[in-house]
């Protein structure tokens, strides 16, 4: 926007500038903001206001987060940056973009071969109680590869338990998180497991970006099971007081089949010992070769 123009504010741009430009360090550096928080001593709060743009950070703030991302502070006021101003304008254009035109836009830039973006990484989906995260980590540990369960990740990013996250920002809110949360795994981890919530599926964009990232499996099991191991993991909440829960289960289930029937590969726990579902999803994995390299 050229200066003459009176609507110019200098000031709100160089903000904005700013707020990218911290983000985009961190994130490159798979840098939790807890973690910068720690490392800068500025508190994770007002880290996230100045990445929103909502931030008007002191000189001696900044330099601190600057060091703690490795940078120096010029690098983040400077006024020229490596992109030109095309590139800029792309790259505002796509973050103000609805979700599906940033997943068409993805999808065009991605290699053609789906497999290529997928070799590595293995994402476990499926209801509560299915045996995800116990699979995952038994998994991770007989393959020497990373495991993550994404609702940990977001505790870890917002530095609250799932249940204050809920309470303060909202299942929208939520979503927003789990959908960053994907990113941050995904830029972070080229060879993981990864353990998602059972309602992902639910949301098109975030489901898509999921399956064009990683080799899914739906872990599954029985309704009576999930609902007996929900309970006890010390959770009565699905049946104290609900005498439907069971019902409700039965068409949640209906529901979502046809959104998990989308993943590659299945694994069915029902009836199963824990060591013979972990045998199943490691054959799974070595036949369809999905560690391997493409």
């Amino acid at each position: 926007m050229p200066i003459t123009d009176p609507s110019y504010d200098p000031g709100a741009e160089l903000i904005a500038q700013l707020a990218m430009r911290v983000a985009e360090a961190r994130k490159a550096r798979g840098m939790p903001r807890r973690v910068l928080s720690e490392l800068s001593g500025v508190s994770p709060r007002y880290l996230a206001q100045l990445e929103a743009g909502e931030g008007n950070i002191s000189i001696l703030l900044l330099q601190r987060v600057a060091a703690a991302l490795d940078l120096k502070v010029g690098a983040l006021l400077a006024e020229d940056v490596p992109m030109d101003h095309d590139v800029q304008r792309v790259v505002a254009l796509f973050r103000q973009a609805p979700l599906d035109v940033q997943q068409k836009v993805r999808s065009l830039l991605a290699p053609q071969n789906p497999d290529v973006m997928r070799a590595g990484r293995i994402c476990l989906i499926g209801l509560r109680g299915a045996g995800k995260s116990t699979l995952g980590k038994l998994a991770g540990e007989a393959l020497n590869i990373p495991f993550v369960e994404l609702n940990k990740d977001i505790e870890a990013e917002t530095d609250m338990p799932l249940a204050e996250v809920m309470a303060l920002y909202g299942q929208e809110g939520y979503r927003e998180m789990e959908a960053e949360a994907l990113e941050r795994v995904s830029a972070r981890h080229d060879r993981v497991i990864l353990a998602v919530a059972g309602g992902i599926v639910a949301e098109p964009a975030t489901y898509a970006r999921l399956l064009e990232r990683f080799h899914t499996v739906w872990v599954k099991t029985s309704p009576p099971e999930h609902m007996q191991r929900v309970r006890a993991q010390g959770d009565v909440r699905p049946m104290q007081g609900n005498p439907a829960a069971m019902t409700q289960l039965n068409e949640l289930l209906k529901l979502r089949t046809p959104l998990y029937n989308k993943a590659e590969a299945q694994v069915n726990t029902s009836n199963r010992a824990v060591r013979s579902s972990l045998n199943d999803l490691l054959t799974l994995i070595a036949k369809r070769r999905f560690l391997d390299p493409v």
